[in-house]
């Protein structure tokens, strides 16, 4: 069969590569199994319930989850095929977003996963006057169980009314809309089509090298961003069992126990995978922590395809042996690729994974995009470190006069629901989604990102400046976890700093610094002085006009629930702003 729409991706996998564990979701401790047939059939049971309730085409349903799990796939396939449209939504912003999302989209109904989730949903359900029904995976006390849809759907009568409408769903009609999370404003609903997903997920397996029929993938990213949905639709068309893990903080035990082949990762987990592993190498002693450190200065002149030579390639040999064989057994020894998107990879993460025998590879693209414009892939010499790889194919991408990256293709959105004066702006007459990213496509077809149209700013002398380039630097730092580059219209560029608490709290402890909290700990002369080093070194690579002169230390955590980041963990850059304007005048407006 060929696949036109995304519900018909349970049915080419039920046809070509069936499987007992088409999703596994883990239930009291143990892995709880669904067969691709019974994920077929519970997903027809939902849209006959939900034709029953009076779901009709084109009305707009939404998901909230928690954790990625089974029952989310079995909705989303079952409300896609009454021709009506889901709407996921991000489970950690705040009540508002929740009203303003549910309101905008005119979303009837609400699926949610779990006590907290519902009462978010309860506690402005009646600001919402098309929500007419909340139904919950878990079993909370005063909610309707999705249960009872599946069962409105168990009798079979009205399956060539089902049969009828999915025949008449096209490609090009919208599937889903998709809030994306904003570093800025209101969220903007993007319209995807099934096509623009469904060619994105087909497309990009031809980057992934893994085995079809055979291979588990975890699933962890959230569900309800386009990048790790699209990959789950990806997973489903490879024939893949997707095991969802627990939680963030289950990650290694869920890597150990599941022994995917592939998975997906945002750089900031993998700073923060790579962070321990440095710490824990940091507490050996003697000959083990010279071996480790030696491996781990190998592993950061990594190049691909033997490019360093045979002496370097015998060393390696050797290091994987004795030093990276057990970073591969913490992440299940089994990975034959981790796809890395949403922000920059730091080259050095891309280098030393590889290095180890961890195959990380970077990609690129948006929410706009379904989300897929270009990835790296190790085979058939598609692999450069600090590049996103080479464009999908179907993918036309240009580079405009501005530098601006443009990308027009199947994967393009339609455009942003109900706000054509926003859909203008982005596409232009010939069609090309205008991404916001700065960009460069060099001589054999690697597309290279080096900052944010919009995030570029000029200094008050005219210089430009690209914050990300100076952040991605500066983050390499083992004691800074994050940081804002500033400066617009301002003199100099400088720098609001989160420290990375844990390496900060066990230096400063080795140091003999005393202190109370976080708070004593930023203010501190000492812990001032060595992070100014810290900046001093990594200046040193930047041009004098766009080095970082001065930088205050916050004692906070960035997080998304205080809205410092987006879900995707990008900055906040307008709220981290308003929450430091202190610091921001401490640095511009105090005498130096």
């Amino acid at each position: 069969m060929q696949i036109k729409r995304l519900f018909d991706f349970p049915y080419y996998q039920l046809e070509r590569f069936p499987r007992e564990d088409a999703l596994v979701t883990k239930k009291n401790g143990s892995w709880v199994k669904t067969s691709t047939q019974s994920f077929v059939d519970q997903s027809r049971a939902i849209s006959r319930g939900l034709m029953k309730m009076g779901v009709e085409k084109d009305d707009k349903i939404a998901i909230i989850s928690s954790v990625n799990r089974t029952e989310w796939n079995i909705m989303d396939i079952g409300i896609m095929q009454t021709g009506a449209q889901d709407v996921p939504i991000y489970p950690t912003i705040s009540e508002e977003e929740y009203a303003y999302v549910l309101n905008h989209s005119e979303s009837k109904m609400v699926f949610v996963s779990d006590q907290e989730v519902y009462d978010k949903v309860m506690a402005i359900k009646d600001q919402v006057p098309t929500l007419t029904e909340v139904f919950s995976f878990d079993d909370i006390p005063g909610c309707k169980s999705w249960e009872e849809v599946k069962e409105k759907g168990k009798e079979t009568d009205n399956d060539k009314d089902l049969d009828a409408m999915m025949a008449s769903i096209h490609e090009d009609e919208l599937a889903t809309l998709i809030y994306t999370s904003g570093t800025t404003g209101k969220p903007k609903g993007v319209m995807l089509s099934h096509k623009n997903i469904s060619s994105n997920a087909i497309n990009s397996e031809t980057r992934l090298p893994i085995e079809l029929g055979n291979s588990k993938a975890l699933s962890f990213l959230p569900v309800c961003h386009i990048y790790e949905r699209m990959l789950q639709y990806l997973y489903i068309y490879t024939g893949s069992g997707i095991y969802f893990a627990e939680s963030l903080e289950t990650i290694s035990d869920n890597l150990k126990e599941v022994q995917p082949e592939v998975m997906s990762a945002v750089p900031r987990l993998l700073e923060k995978v790579y962070d321990k592993i440095i710490a824990k190498g940091a507490d050996l002693d003697g000959v083990k922590k010279k071996l480790f450190f030696w491996a781990v200065e190998l592993g950061l002149e990594w190049e691909p395809y033997g490019q360093n030579g045979w002496w370097y390639e015998t060393k390696l040999k050797l290091a994987k042996k004795i030093i990276f064989s057990k970073w591969q057994e913490a992440l299940g020894g089994n990975l034959k690729a981790i796809a890395s998107g949403s922000a920059a990879l730091q080259p050095r993460l891309a280098r030393v994974f590889n290095a180890a025998g961890v195959p990380v590879m970077e990609g690129y693209g948006l929410t706009e995009t379904s989300p897929v414009i270009s990835v790296n892939d190790m085979r058939n010499n598609g692999f450069k470190i600090g590049t996103v790889g080479k464009m999908l194919p179907e993918t036309d991408v240009q580079i405009a006069s501005d530098g601006e990256i443009i990308i027009n293709g199947p994967q393009r959105m339609l455009g942003y629901y109900k706000d054509q004066e926003k859909t203008d702006e982005a596409i232009d007459s010939n069609g090309y989604f205008h991404t916001g990213d700065i960009g460069e496509i060099d001589s054999e077809g690697f597309l290279k990102i080096t900052d944010r149209k919009k995030e570029m700013f000029k200094t008050s002398g005219g210089k430009y400046v690209a914050p990300q380039l100076l952040e991605n630097t500066m983050k390499q730092s083992r004691f800074i976890d994050q940081i804002m580059v500033i400066g617009e219209g301002e003199k100099m560029p400088a720098a609001i700093i989160q420290p990375n608490f844990e390496f900060l709290e066990d230096w400063a402890n080795r140091k003999g610094i005393s202190f109370k909290d976080h708070k004593d700990l930023v203010n501190n002369e000492k812990v001032i002085t060595r992070f100014q080093k810290e900046v001093d070194q990594h200046n040193e690579k930047f041009g004098k006009w766009e080095r970082v002169k001065r930088f205050e230390l916050t004692p906070d955590v960035w997080s998304i629930e205080a809205g410092h980041l987006t879900p995707t963990m990008k900055l906040k850059r307008r709220n981290i702003k308003e929450a430091y304007q202190d610091l921001y005048d401490k640095i511009y407006h105090e005498k130096i």
